[in-house]
């Protein structure tokens, strides 16, 4: 595709600027004709929730929290966006590999008036993967305000790995309490936290490295905020086998990759 003619032309600044700070916001990365397609990708995913879909709000939010992952197999709208568009050659420059696989899908929809929150946390710490060749697109269809966007911490992505715990009753499900670094007190401590914040309208996208903490607050009355998460390994990512559930799981991938092994798989497509 000429896009890939033309990633030679990214910014060396934003390539810099991601290895150091762990996040970038892209401007007009989708074309209106790709955003067209993604709300029917997203409509579509709402309509037909998939097993791994929660509801991540209380019973008495006015608004309301819903997360899906893993569907794009059977969303054609989302398998072209994560496929057919820039997504993997920006992928490929950021994080400066030279192979880019698909990781995953996830949707976030916080309804209007949603007080949900989520809180600090990286997204690795979930995972099945090793490596430092990552990167997530947070992308909206819906414009987004500061006080409802993406929140990153700049240079959190450095190396430390901190507990992941449940979102709501904060409760380690998956390594051993006390065999990771507890998230330190971010919102307690502003003065030593840089956080990376940007307003986006659709079409932009924030490009974040899988350590890199981030949050998001709920969203206002009358605001609704449709949310499409792109995720991608480069070279140095691998299958680390887990003896618990990861988020999201991969059923049946432990029969097909040791740990250790490259994420050659038919889930994880090599794109470039």
């Amino acid at each position: 595709m000429l896009y890939a003619c033309l990633m030679n032309l990214l910014d060396p600044e934003t390539i810099s600027a991601f290895k150091r700070d762990g996040a970038v916001v892209l401007r007009g990365v989708l074309t209106n004709m790709q955003l067209v397609q993604l709300e029917m990708g997203i409509e579509e995913n709402l309509a037909n929730l998939s097993p791994l879909a929660i509801t991540a709000s209380e019973s008495d939010d006015p608004g309301r929290f819903v997360e899906d992952f893993c569907t794009w197999q059977s969303n054609a709208n989302y398998e072209h966006i994560l496929k057919e568009t820039a997504l993997p050659w920006i992928a490929r420059d950021l994080m400066q590999s030279e192979t880019v696989r698909l990781y995953h899908d996830h949707l976030l929809v916080k309804e209007s008036g949603t007080r949900a929150i989520t809180p600090w946390h990286q997204d690795q710490p979930y995972y099945n993967v090793s490596g430092r060749q990552t990167v997530s697109f947070w992308i909206p269809i819906d414009p987004v305000p500061e006080e409802s966007t993406l929140r990153l911490i700049a240079g959190s992505h450095g190396g430390t790995w901190y507990m992941p715990r449940t979102f709501r009753e904060r409760q380690a499900k998956w390594f051993p309490e006390g065999s990771l670094a507890e998230l330190p007190d971010i919102d307690g401590q502003p003065e030593h936290f840089k956080q990376l914040a940007w307003e986006l309208e659709p079409g932009d996208c924030v490009a974040f490295h899988m350590l890199t903490l981030h949050a998001t607050r709920g969203t206002p009355q009358g605001a609704r905020r449709r949310v499409f998460s792109a995720r991608y390994l480069g070279d140095d990512a691998r299958h680390v086998v887990r003896p618990w559930r990861t988020s999201p799981p991969f059923e049946g991938l432990t029969d097909r990759l040791a740990d250790g092994a490259e994420m050659d798989d038919p889930l994880f497509p090599r794109l470039i």
